[in-house]
């Protein structure tokens, strides 16, 4: 059970030194109890007191890792309900399907496809990053033949597919997990009645188990036995339920770890999707991803699924107090000259990629000057003052941008027309208003600049 702050304080040195960041032990104290600090900022509290306090310090959702080197993926540590609260910290894993009946070549079909689902949005590296090798046939012998072959094509350079082990067979995930180890697969799952057998298996090789069941209760029951089997990674899979009751379900178990530090519930979560078709396999990825599944396996490889999962878990796990942002500088699109359109705009990543993507389709060679304004939009900047006629005078001299063109003029966005008199005065460029909308940018280079 978590210590409240006065537990948490007796135990402190009291001497109010500051040396926490705190102005008093007290204070340090509250805040070690609302998981708003950590221990290890104390330096004077002793070694009988740590012990004491790890349940306190502890994150009420423990952080999971598996997979080697590259291939390494983080799950739980989560600390909140929602994003606004703070932030979520590890991104839910997006992992792929093989069964063990496949062989030759379409086995190393299937992997070279999964290995190939790798996007790009708003200049962010999008990946599925984790391969599940599923024990179908129920053989021990086709299960570790296709995991050593899963292993061996994902291990290799530009792979980053962290293995997922899944049997509940405890013969041949001890088989499949003596060929594989040095990959520190994941293994699913342990039951109640393989648990013991599981755990063996599990903590022997020194990787992480999933817990499987029907139930809350049934899960709390059986992760409290895998620990006592001296098992401390463990990840939870809610099985056999509907969408409707699995969603309510994670909500239940996110709450009763967060809020009543229920430590029994207190993992990262895992689902698997076998049934339905490509679309209804990923809007109930989508579904989990949104109510705190920390693994989502699918059974389909079709690119398109992909996106919009991995988008989803770029917008929800992105800290909502620093917008996606990209590097204020100098973009050349295509291969401008001195003559060609200078245009700026915000470092905000969906505005830059936007105006980008409408000024390629313009197929007009041209430069974009990208403002530092913290993150944030055109609108939204000028409104806080971020965006100003010294700012994109500042940035255009840093980036001596009077030696790229020779015109000496510059396209600002329609909605901040209002600053291009203040903006001539401080740049000695003539302002050439550009188009409210990102969309008129091929029509406006096209047509318009001179």
């Amino acid at each position: 059970m978590a210590l409240t702050g006065l537990e948490i304080f007796k135990l402190l040195p009291k001497t109010n030194c500051k040396k926490c960041g705190m102005p008093t032990c007290l204070a340090f104290a509250m805040a070690l109890a609302q998981k708003r600090a950590k221990l290890e900022d104390c330096p004077d509290v002793s070694e009988e007191a740590k012990e004491k306090l790890a349940a306190a310090a502890a994150p009420p959702i423990r952080m999971v890792t598996f997979g080697s080197g590259d291939n390494q993926v983080a799950v739980g540590q989560e600390t909140v309900m929602f994003r606004h609260e703070e932030k979520f910290h590890n991104p839910t894993v997006i992992g792929v399907s093989v069964s063990d009946k496949l062989t030759g070549e379409d086995l190393a079909k299937r992997i070279e496809s999964i290995n190939a689902l790798k996007f790009e949005r708003v200049g962010t590296k999008l990946a599925v990053q984790a391969i599940a090798v599923i024990n179908e046939s129920g053989q021990a012998g086709a299960f570790v033949q296709v995991a050593e072959t899963v292993k061996n094509a994902t291990c290799g350079a530009g792979s980053n597919l962290a293995l997922i082990l899944v049997s509940d067979l405890a013969d041949a995930m001890a088989a499949a997990v003596a060929k594989t180890k040095e990959a520190v697969p994941l293994l699913a799952s342990a039951k109640a009645d393989t648990a013991e057998a599981m755990a063996k298996i599990a903590k022997e090789n020194n990787c992480p188990l999933v817990a499987k069941a029907e139930s809350i209760e049934a899960l709390a029951e059986l992760s409290e036995k895998i620990k006592a089997q001296g098992v401390e990674d463990i990840v939870l899979n809610l099985d056999g339920l509907s969408l409707r009751d699995k969603l309510y379900n994670l909500s239940k178990m996110r709450a009763l770890s967060l809020k009543k530090l229920f430590r029994p519930l207190g993992y990262p979560t895992i689902s698997f999707i076998t049934e339905g078709d490509t679309d209804q396999q990923a809007a109930v990825g989508i579904s989990l991803i949104g109510k705190y599944s920390s693994i989502v396996v699918v059974d389909t490889i079709e690119p398109y699924a992909f996106l919009p999962m991995l988008t989803t878990v770029m917008n929800v796990f992105s800290d909502p107090q620093k917008p996606v942002q990209v590097e204020p500088k100098v973009y050349p699109i295509g291969e401008p000259d001195e003559n060609s359109p200078f245009l700026f705009t915000t470092n905000f990543s969906l505005t830059y990629y936007t105006v980008e993507s409408d000024v390629e389709a313009s197929r007009v060679p041209s430069y974009i000057l990208v403002v530092d304004t913290e993150g944030t939009s055109v609108l939204t900047a000028y409104s806080g003052d971020k965006l100003n006629e010294k700012t994109v005078s500042d940035a255009m001299a840093k980036h001596d941008v009077q030696k790229l063109v020779k015109h000496r003029k510059l396209i600002i966005p329609g909605y901040v027309a209002v600053m291009s008199g203040k903006l001539e005065e401080a740049t000695n460029w003539e302002v050439v208003v550009g188009p409210r909308e990102s969309s008129m940018i091929p029509k406006f280079l096209q047509e318009v600049w001179k």
